[in-house]
């Protein structure tokens, strides 16, 4: 994919103490057409690795998405186009016109609206879809936001798959300093052999989301840099 663009680029693999060799793997992955490196990094969850993946980049533009690619790269470009236009952030979207589910079971589906309407509720209104890892940023806003969250930032080693609201915290981040929001509809396809516990991690995310706005009215966020 990067081969065929006129832009130079940087692949990073924030790998999250992953025990089947991914690391090894990725790190003898022919990526001529791109800077290239891989993060062996301790297991401290999702957010954690992404957080890391994301400071430690050095283009004009951070991007971010799951390693399964259930959000295929093609629409990467209309990300790229949006923040071209002047958005700070552009998010996939698989929510609305243009966008398409494929495979996903009814149930995860139904749960995901009905944390979103939680989300748009308490947290950040207006979005419809926090939770596709589908995410570009100005690289300076990127850092900006990664460097001011408050909630999973890697600090203890964890044991188990961890899902959490690390999304919310970095819209209603942005949200907050003013910066511009873009949806785009995407694609996604439902990948079997998800770790992902619907109930449970449901329950986790939404005490994450809870967690920001506390931390909103403690001022937790206010004159972080």
């Amino acid at each position: 994919f990067l081969a065929t663009k006129p832009y130079s680029s940087e692949v990073i693999v924030a790998d999250d103490g992953s025990t089947d060799s991914t690391p090894t793997l990725a790190g003898a992955y022919d990526m001529s057409a791109a800077a290239y490196k891989v993060l062996a990094l301790a297991h401290r969850g999702k957010a954690s690795a992404v957080r890391d993946g994301i400071l430690s980049s050095s283009g004009h533009v951070v991007m971010f998405t799951d390693a399964d690619l259930s959000t295929p790269m093609i629409h990467l470009d209309n990300l790229l186009h949006a923040l071209a236009k002047g958005a700070d952030v552009a998010i996939g979207s698989r929510e609305g016109q243009g966008s398409e589910r494929v495979g996903e079971p009814f149930y995860r589906h139904a749960m995901g609206r009905v944390f979103n309407a939680l989300v748009q509720l308490i947290a950040v209104p207006g979005i419809n879809d926090t939770q596709c890892g589908f995410k570009a940023f100005n690289a300076a806003v990127a850092h900006d936001l990664f460097c001011a969250a408050r909630l999973h930032t890697g600090q203890r080693h964890i044991t188990g798959p961890r899902v959490t609201g690390f999304d919310v915290e970095i819209l209603f981040l942005a949200r907050k300093r003013g910066y511009d929001i873009v949806e785009i509809p995407v694609e996604w396809t439902h990948v079997p052999g998800s770790k992902v516990a619907p109930l449970g991690d449901s329950v986790r995310m939404f005490a994450d989301v809870l967690r920001v706005r506390y931390n909103a009215l403690r001022g937790r966020y206010d004159g972080t840099a």
